[in-house]
């Protein structure tokens, strides 16, 4: 069974504002509550074939995994993937701009479980959705704010 969580939050900032600061990976720990560390295994800035090592903690077990770029489109879309351990996940994130000159982030992360965790996939999914919720509302509270807007 797949796991395709899709979530969104609008951001009232600049989409240039946004997708900068979200499609920098250094600045992942301070948004994604999960996130605990970062390593660059290319030498930034982010673009295609970029490798980023990610360190988190879900659902109660650290999980560390290296993330490649495999589509960039400065401003618009970002597209990230790792095929690493029983979870293989691919991340997007688009940015869109609101009439009123907000910015919608869509956040996306989907793959296929193997092994064991493939039964553990329904739970996987929710947990991903509470997660994704709070890492987008951390973005928002970060960005929102008069030092970013």
């Amino acid at each position: 069974m797949s796991v395709d969580v899709l979530t969104s939050i609008l951001i009232n900032c600049s989409r240039g504002t946004v997708s900068g600061y979200a499609a920098n990976p250094d600045n992942a720990p301070e948004w994604y509550v999960n996130i605990k560390t970062v390593e660059w295994h290319t030498s930034p800035p982010v673009t295609i074939g970029s490798k980023i090592a990610f360190v988190a903690h879900f659902l109660g077990r650290r999980m560390a995994y290296t993330y490649e770029i495999v589509e960039l489109v400065p401003g618009e879309r970002l597209v990230m993937r790792t095929a690493e351990g029983p979870f293989p996940m691919e991340t997007t994130y688009t940015w869109e701009t609101t009439p009123d000159g907000a910015t919608r982030m869509t956040l996306r992360n989907r793959g296929t479980p193997t092994g064991f965790s493939k039964w553990l996939a329904p739970f996987i999914a929710g947990a991903m959705r509470r997660a994704n919720r709070k890492d987008l509302a951390a973005l928002k509270q970060r960005l929102d704010s008069p030092v970013h807007g």
